[in-house]
């Protein structure tokens, strides 16, 4: 624990230096840090998506360095500390967490005996803390489908929810056959409001099969670029571009590039 209380204790001490000596950090705000931020960020997704360990360690370290630097302005501009940030968290995860470190009878909440009871009774703290609504404090610009998914778990905790998955799919064919419907209207805000409906239900379906919807895409995305990749190096070794080939030609070396992977 010392050894760690060290290292930390360097890094604030690096920052602070760099924050009073190097010229691009001593302008940096709030607000810039901000999309770096972001990109740090999915950086780091993307090394969890890869399963990359190394590159996991290097972007935590570049996600701690962002906190501390936010914490160092935040100090500057009389706001709060870097202690007061640990201080938050650690006094937010105890109280959080009763059927560790306090009471849950006494406190009205549900015995804890599976991940399911804790997110139940995690939710039903948020509320008691002030919190307007169950499905409140999700970020604004959260990626749709993230949004979705962590709407549909939320809403979850206080019984919103079909009962199995073969409920959750007839509202996925409810929900295609009126998209079908507005279609065939031709009314673009109806479409677009009916194509929503359709992805919500579809992850949510995704969600009762325990599959992460926003990875499950991904994977197609990936998959997608490296055939499509593939087949244009199968075009050029034949001295040809997809824009002269005709769409049977292209599906061709598609469905043979898909054979190979199987």
């Amino acid at each position: 624990m010392s050894e760690l209380s060290d290292e930390f204790s360097n890094l604030v001490h690096i920052m602070d230096e760099l924050r009073e000596k190097c010229p691009w950090d001593k302008k940096q705000t709030i607000q810039t840090l901000r999309s770096m931020t972001l990109e740090e960020t999915y950086e780091l997704t993307d090394a969890i998506t890869e399963g990359d360990w190394q590159q996991i360690r290097e972007e935590l370290g570049d996600l701690l360095l962002h906190i501390v630097f936010y914490s160092r302005i935040g100090r500057e501009e009389n706001q709060f500390t870097l202690e007061e940030v640990i201080q938050g968290i650690c006094k937010k995860l105890i109280h959080r967490h009763p059927h560790i470190y306090g009471d849950v009878e006494k406190e009205g909440l549900a015995q804890v005996t599976s991940a399911e009871d804790v997110k139940q009774n995690w939710e039903k703290i948020k509320l008691k803390e002030g919190k307007k609504s169950v499905i409140s404090g999700l970020p604004n610009s959260l990626p749709a489908m993230v949004k979705a998914m962590r709407l549909q778990e939320k809403s979850k905790q206080v019984g919103f929810e079909w009962d199995h998955a073969g409920q959750v799919w007839n509202k996925v064919e409810e929900e295609l056959k009126e998209l079908q419907e507005a279609v065939a209207s031709g009314k673009q805000d109806d479409m677009e409001d009916e194509m929503g409906d359709v992805l919500f239900s579809l992850v949510n379906y995704a969600r009762f099969i325990y599959v992460d919807a926003e990875n499950a895409l991904e994977r197609t995305n990936k998959k997608f670029i490296s055939r499509f990749t593939r087949m244009e190096e199968a075009a050029a070794a034949e001295n040809r571009h997809l824009h002269d080939m005709t769409l049977e030609e292209m599906d061709a070396l598609w469905n043979l590039i898909k054979k190979k992977d199987r």
